[in-house]
């Protein structure tokens, strides 16, 4: 059972390089950062990282189109890979709406926007199976990297809806889907194999983690500590995310009002029983018990998200300690 973190780049580099740290210590294949708008810059922590890590693969989840040029992109992943030796794994979305507007930007025709801009990237980070109808306008015979790229660079879609799923089969080399609920990676899944029977593509050579929320800790703390990520996150998750859970992104805009002014003890507040189901929550026995149920659903690589915990080191420590070594033991 392949595994990885994800974390949020509202952690400073010394946090991350002890995570990282740790990660690469209790076996975790995969660390992903995300790049939020007017937070940390992830490449800059990743590059960082690459040099004080060995093993692990170093992701970026997610970058968009809308904020840096697909040129740009490639530019940063192509470096990334050049710097950790092969490590590097790319992240692309559309991003979300509510982000974006922070910028003044409007999310122009995503799913068209994401196909031209993964097939442009995939072209320049070393893949070879591209459909030359689905490059951008741009795209031309001076479309290509000025200095040449240690390996392929793996381009990843961060999918919510069933639309962005199934390109993510036809066109990518991985999915970042986050789960709204457990119990929905087989429909998760079945959208992105129908995506890989499109373009008659090898399943087993395309990675899909089951993406879940995780808190592991005392009930109470680990309770606190997501209800926070998810009264900053809530509303910016799509409706196709949300409705499984009975949700839509209003239910999340009285507690992302607080949140987002930095009155995380009032935002908390608006954070109710339907939203923590989001996530699993709880003891590590409770997050095995969560991950076997993956399993069983089609699931093998299980990636663990922010918060973790309360304490994001402690957490992964105990994954490391009781919950890895359990799903190690997991054969396909």
């Amino acid at each position: 059972m392949k595994t990885s973190i994800r974390v949020n780049n509202d952690l400073s580099y010394e946090e991350l390089l002890q995570l990282a740290s740790a990660a690469e210590t209790a076996g975790v294949d995969q660390l992903w950062i995300s790049h939020d708008l007017l937070l940390r810059s992830a490449p800059v922590l990743l590059g960082a990282l690459a040099v004080r890590t060995e093993r692990i693969q170093l992701g970026v989840g997610i970058m968009n189109p809308y904020t840096v040029h697909t040129t740009e992109i490639a530019m940063v992943a192509a470096t990334a890979q050049e710097v950790s030796g092969g490590r590097f794994a790319l992240g692309v979305a559309a991003g979300a709406t509510d982000f974006l507007g922070w910028a003044g930007l409007e999310r122009r025709r995503p799913m068209t926007t994401v196909r031209q801009s993964v097939t442009a990237l995939r072209a320049l980070l070393g893949h070879s199976d591209i459909s030359e109808d689905d490059l951008p306008d741009w795209w031309g015979e001076s479309s290509a990297l000025r200095f040449p790229l240690t390996s392929p660079v793996p381009v990843y879609i961060g999918a919510t809806g069933p639309q962005m799923r199934r390109l993510s089969g036809q066109i990518a080399d991985g999915a970042l889907p986050l789960l709204p609920r457990p119990d929905m990676f087989g429909k998760i899944s079945d959208d992105i194999h129908a995506g890989l029977r499109d373009a008659d593509r090898d399943v087993e050579a395309f990675d899909l983690p089951a993406c879940i929320w995780v808190s592991v800790g005392e009930r109470d703390a680990a309770r606190r500590a997501l209800a926070e990520k998810l009264a900053y996150y809530g509303q910016s998750f799509s409706p196709d995310h949300l409705a499984p859970a009975s949700l839509q992104p209003s239910d999340f805009h009285a507690a992302g009002r607080y949140a987002r002014a930095g009155d995380l003890g009032k935002a908390v507040e608006f954070i109710d029983d339907r939203m923590m189901s989001l996530a699993v929550v709880g003891s590590p026995d409770e997050v095995i018990e969560g991950c076997l149920q993956l399993h069983q659903l089609g699931a093998h690589h299980i990636s663990f998200g922010p918060p973790l915990g309360p304490n994001p080191l402690t957490a992964l420590a105990e994954l490391g300690r009781t919950v890895i070594p359990a799903l190690r033991s997991v054969h396909r």
